[in-house]
């Protein structure tokens, strides 16, 4: 896979900190799913044994409480292995925390000294979440839009188009957008406007801190902004190929040949 690339570049070991960190926040995205499919597998098995248990022992020994203990033993269990899961992501993320800032960095805000870390793949799947949210209403969608425009430096003026894509990743086009995102960051840095700090929910709703570009990640990735890319296509124009125009049919058709090629390669 290639080197991220940029106009601004942190130092070169943050950059496998920072997609070590990027990981870090993959797992812990997951932690509450685990955790409650954990609570949910024991609830149902100490259930089965109290049902199971009655031929045998009779219900005095549960009493009143024979339908509690299923529950009780889930959320055990369950709240349990999130404390665990979620005391191992801190500590992980402290340490790794600890290392950045020897080097300058500050772990809650990756794009602080520019995008250096980050592969053009990402950006381009970041650039679309930034689209999709500017055409949603409501004050959640408009405070995530503005969380992006900050830390990354998007702006609807940028030339970028989803649904479909006018820019590929690795391409000059996505250079020049690159060094346009950059100069706003500078601008922002200039003005005494940091960017945003990034935390759990920002990942776990945008993958937002930086990932390593692996073949199955860079594969999933893409296959997140294409998705996202016909589903603003269809929003648009429809299904109907006629009210699409001539421009966007040719982009929309280049999309989905790639999509189907991820599709294969999955």
């Amino acid at each position: 896979m290639p080197t991220p690339s940029g106009t601004s570049v942190p130092a070169e070991d943050a950059i496998p900190l920072w997609h070590e960190l990027g990981m870090l926040y993959a797992v812990a995205g997951e932690d509450g799913r685990r955790s409650w499919m954990a609570g949910f597998v024991v609830a149902c098995v100490a259930g089965a044994q109290v049902l199971l248990s009655a031929p045998l022992f009779g219900t005095a020994w549960a009493g009143p409480f024979a339908a509690v203990i299923p529950v009780a033993a889930g959320l055990l269990v369950g709240g349990g292995s999130l404390a665990w899961r979620r005391t191992r992501f801190y500590r992980g993320r402290n340490a790794l925390a600890r290392t950045l800032a020897e080097l300058g960095e500050h772990a809650e805000r990756p794009t602080a000294r520019g995008l250096g870390a980050y592969y053009d793949t990402q950006l381009v799947l970041l650039r679309c979440e930034f689209e999709f949210l500017v055409t949603r209403r409501g004050g959640r969608a408009t405070s995530s839009a503005q969380i992006l425009e900050e830390a990354f430096g998007f702006a609807t003026e940028d030339g970028f188009e989803c649904g479909p894509l006018n820019v590929l990743p690795d391409t000059q086009e996505m250079r020049s957008l690159r060094e346009r995102w950059e100069a706003r960051l500078a601008l922002r840095r200039e003005g005494g406007h940091g960017v945003p700090a990034l935390a759990l929910r920002e990942d776990r709703a945008f993958r937002i801190f930086p990932r390593e570009m692996t073949v199955p990640m860079e594969l999933a990735t893409r296959k997140a902004y294409l998705s996202l890319s016909c589903r603003l296509l269809r929003e648009r124009y429809g299904k109907g190929q006629e009210a699409v125009p001539e421009g966007a049919r040719v982009r929309a058709r280049r999309d989905l040949r790639e999509y189907a090629t991820l599709v294969r390669k999955l």
